[in-house]
């Protein structure tokens, strides 16, 4: 890989259950995770799905530049920056900004129907 280069997009829909098992898994029971009624009330579209499980897709795209090897994902940074949503296509992407020592180091970016979730994501890995 070389500076500039793509990763390949990665591409999930979490389905209208997933916060609930996430929230099982996590322990993270926030009803403006698992129940849209809630969500409404406080002025949320709907229940939006958990931060952590928008930047795990993060994790799992850029492992996948490893062979998917999540061993060789040695950093992580993300930032929050709006709500994901249940039953709504995740896009994952990203651009080599550096190669150095083995590593690479991509710009990465989640959205959902242009709305970008997580901005100025970087991750580094083992190459």
């Amino acid at each position: 890989m070389k500076e500039g280069d793509q990763i390949p997009e990665f591409r999930v829909t979490p389905d209208k259950y997933l916060p609930h098992r996430y929230a099982g898994a996590s322990g993270d029971f926030n009803p403006i995770h698992i129940d849209p009624e809630f969500a409404a009330q406080v002025g949320l579209p709907r229940n939006i799905l958990h931060g952590l499980y928008s930047m795990a897709q993060v994790a799992l795209a850029n492992a996948a530049v490893a062979g998917g090897d999540p061993r060789k994902l040695k950093r992580l940074s993300v930032q929050f920056r709006g709500m994901g949503l249940p039953e709504t296509e995740m896009v994952v992407t990203g651009t080599v900004k550096e190669v150095r020592d083995g590593r690479v180091v991509i710009d990465t970016v989640a959205e959902q129907d242009g709305n970008r979730i997580i901005r100025n994501a970087e991750a580094e890995v083992e190459v």
